[in-house]
């Protein structure tokens, strides 16, 4: 079942278009990725899929409902953590989730302990006294604590430690084992590689590609460095077309390789070669080439 699905969605400030014709299909269960830099129209997606704003052309829908006519009813199954999430300075964690109980018809006293345990947040602790991380966990537990649906996340390890970067991947990972579904945003790479199924790119309010993260981390080339045992050995060689020397230190080689690393262990048997290492595919230059010139990889 498709939890999101978004047909020619647009949404236009007057001149300045926010998204255009973004079609995306986001199934039950899947951890998925909204990939860009800052200002190519993520934080625009989420809120017309939240009903917050209304689109200009198009169609938006979140559990089969229309996002903007059905906003309310939506609301009931989603968790969202804004990206720039502002709180009340005399909150706390106690406090925030009384009001949040409240306001859904739940009592998330007990669920919303046991994450601000697991999250090490005190539960009294007011919101003027915490740092950034500190505020960045309580939206966390905020849009965890009903257990909802759909967690829709807008930059969510902003501001936490590598420690509780971890503990909130590991807390995702349980979330959509049990059959929720989380979209995630990002301009962060190392983020939505860690945690995602599936990577859309968004660029200038255009999706310019949606794939599964293994797809794109078969793309990506690969960094490899070869050590050869003398000069005259190195002078010798002649790369296969797979691979492209980048840079050459004497007999050491650093190449880049552009598909499977079969055919280099194939070649590489048969050179006489002192080292050899090849590194894991560079998805940081793929999406480098994507935002800056994404029709060469259609």
């Amino acid at each position: 079942m498709s939890v999101i699905k978004m047909q020619q969605l647009s949404k236009r400030y007057g001149h300045r278009v926010g998204i255009d014709a973004v079609d995306l299909d986001v199934a039950e269960g899947e951890t998925f990725g909204f990939l860009g830099p800052n200002g190519a129209g993520k934080t625009t997606t989420i809120r017309l899929l939240l009903g917050f704003l209304r689109p200009s052309q198009g169609h938006a829908s979140v559990f089969g409902l229309d996002c903007w006519r059905k906003s309310p009813q939506i609301k009931r199954d989603v968790g969202y953590l804004p990206g720039d999430l502002r709180l009340y300075s005399w909150l706390t964690v106690r406090k925030t989730l009384e009001i949040v109980g409240r306001v859904r018809g739940l009592d998330l006293r007990k669920e919303g302990a046991i994450l601000a345990e697991r999250f090490q947040l005190e539960m009294d602790l007011r919101v003027r006294k915490m740092s950034r991380g500190m505020r960045q966990k309580l939206g966390i537990i905020m849009a965890l604590a009903h257990k909802p649906r759909l967690l829709v996340l807008d930059e969510p390890s902003s501001g936490l430690d590598p420690l509780m970067q971890a503990e909130l991947s590991d807390c995702l990972r349980e979330f959509t084992s049990d059959g929720h579904t989380v979209f995630l945003s990002s301009h962060t790479l190392s983020e939505v590689e860690s945690l995602c199924d599936r990577v859309a790119i968004v660029r200038r309010g255009q999706i310019i590609a949606d794939q599964p993260l293994q797809s794109l981390r078969d793309r990506a080339l690969r960094i490899v460095e070869i050590l050869f045992p003398d000069q005259e050995t190195a002078d010798r060689v002649k790369l296969p077309t797979f691979m492209t020397l980048d840079r050459r230190d004497g007999r050491r080689f650093e190449c880049e390789l552009e598909g499977p690393t079969q055919p280099l262990i194939e070649w590489a048997a048969r050179q006489e070669i002192e080292d050899i290492s090849i590194g894991k595919p560079d998805l940081e230059r793929l999406f480098h080439k994507y935002y800056q010139s994404p029709s060469e990889l259609q």
